[in-house]
């Protein structure tokens, strides 16, 4: 093929609507993790539209250079097609077509890839579109979305807004209302946020979900949790008693009915379901930390209970205390044994390594994950929180402590992480202030904080203070003309 042909051939390829143009970057996940996490699919989820799995599987392995096992899954993507959907057009193949071409071209068969594009032109102009118009096609909006959501945590809204432009096109398909609602869930809950009920809108898109597609237990499943959040527990009960009826040996719906009982503060109950997900899932990050958690809950509780017990049963109590802490690190480290660059994962692990008080470990684990390249800014706000946290109570270094809460505070996103960090900052100005009304870092901190909240006047106020009584400190002087020249 000569040049002028492959440059025409890249361009032809660059204008299809497939996993390769969808922008999955590999440094935005752990192709590892997701590798596995769509065999498990492959073995458990019971849908007519699996084909998605393998076309997503295939683009993983075009992404770690196996074409070969690229090739086969797309074959099984074609086979899952012909199984499930006999009555459709061959729309269903347009995404599955585009990941061959892209494959073909890698593999520099040049030949086989324009004919896979000559396929996708012929679909299209069954379907009256021109080769440019294949993107207005439910079917491919629907699978970027869920392509999108079961890539990384990054990608939710714009799986959204793929799910958004399916239902548009066809707003009655069960499918795209379950991918619709779960990307919204999971928007609002993404990274600690809390929504507010006011705020709310998966409650009615995950109560759709459940009216068109009363067989999706995982959809039933998050509805409860949703009306969990919104202290409405009783009537998500009924919702996690009939998805589990309905599939009692489903990993992906053991996890989210483990965790409204975690929530609930049924942990016994939490863990006897976790123990069937991870017989059926064992190298599961995700089962083991949700059993991590719930080892964690036990422990927070029977430390709230120790000072209720008499002077004898004190020492079998802290026993107890000390068995619940060592099973929370055990998985918690078997969670980032299957999953290293799991975030949460350790940063529940360091807060537990501190409760062991294996400060070194605690240290080391908060470092760790804080040299993640594709940290979020939710991410870092909340790392650097517990570790503030660790430094100020554990390592009794306020300094420290100071340090990361500050760093904390200065990136912008505003959620509770941020909030927590400021009112850190805030009490332990203020705690100086109280003991020394000379003390200069308690009136520089309380300047730094009016500055990052755009509070100018107050914040000049305070560096002022700050500088009376440590006038050569260039940090205050820096920031006092700062916000002098925006005056």
């Amino acid at each position: 093929m000569s040049e002028l042909s492959k440059n025409t051939l890249k361009s032809r390829l660059l204008q299809l609507k497939c996993h390769f143009t969808w922008g999955l970057l590999e440094e935005d996940t752990d192709i590892d993790v997701i590798e596995e996490r769509l065999y498990n699919q492959m073995t458990f989820l019971v849908t007519k539209n699996k084909y998605m799995v393998y076309n997503l599987l295939a683009y993983v392995m075009h992404l770690k250079g196996i074409y070969t096992k690229a090739i086969a899954n797309l074959e099984e993507a074609e086979e899952k097609i012909k199984e499930n959907n006999p009555d459709v057009t061959y729309r269903r193949y347009l995404v599955t077509y585009g990941n061959y071409a892209w494959v073909y071209y890698h593999l520099k068969r040049f030949d086989d890839s324009q004919n896979y594009i000559d396929k996708i032109d012929n679909i299209n102009k069954e379907l009256t579109l021109s080769p440019n118009d294949s993107q207005d096609i439910a079917e491919i909006y629907g699978e970027q979305g869920w392509s999108l959501l079961k890539f990384c945590g990054q990608y939710y809204e714009k799986a959204k807004e793929c799910f958004e432009k399916s239902l548009e096109l066809d707003p009655e398909d069960p499918e795209w209302n379950s991918g619709y609602a779960t990307a919204v869930y999971r928007l609002e809950g993404f990274n600690g946020r809390r929504c507010p009920a006011s705020e709310c809108k998966s409650l009615p898109l995950l109560k759709r979900a459940v009216q068109l597609n009363p067989k999706d237990a995982v959809v039933k499943a998050l509805l409860a949790l949703k009306l969990q959040d919104l202290k409405r527990a009783d009537e998500g009960r009924k919702y996690v008693e009939e998805a589990l009826e309905q599939a009692p040996n489903l990993p992906y719906l053991l996890r989210y009915v483990a965790k409204y009982y975690r929530r609930a503060g049924l942990v016994g109950e939490a863990l006897r379901v976790l123990k069937t997900a991870v017989d059926l899932m064992p190298t599961s990050s995700f089962l083991h930390h949700q059993i991590g958690l719930c080892f964690r809950q036990e422990m927070i509780n029977n430390k709230k209970e120790f000072k209720k017990v008499n002077f004898q049963n004190r020492q079998m109590h802290t026993k107890k205390v000390d068995e619940l802490t060592k099973k929370a690190i055990f998985h918690f480290e078997k969670a980032l044994e299957y999953e290293e660059t799991f975030v949460y994962a350790h940063i529940d692990l360091a807060n537990m390594y501190s409760e062991a008080k294996e400060y070194q470990k605690a240290e080391d684990t908060f470092k760790k994950v804080l040299t993640f390249t594709n940290l979020i800014d939710e991410e870092k706000q909340q790392i650097l929180l517990n570790y503030g946290r660790f430094e100020e109570y554990n390592k009794k270094s306020e300094s420290e402590a100071i340090k990361h809460y500050k760093k904390g505070f200065q990136i912008t996103e505003p959620n509770l992480h941020r909030k927590d960090c400021e009112k850190a900052l805030k009490r332990l100005a203020e705690n100086k202030i109280r003991s020394d009304h000379r003390d200069a870092l308690g009136f520089g901190l309380l300047g730094f904080i009016f500055k990052n909240n755009g509070n100018t006047s107050e914040a000049i106020e305070y560096y002022e203070q700050a500088l009376k009584y440590d006038p050569y400190n260039e940090e205050y002087l820096s920031d006092l003309c700062d916000l002098k020249l925006m005056i």
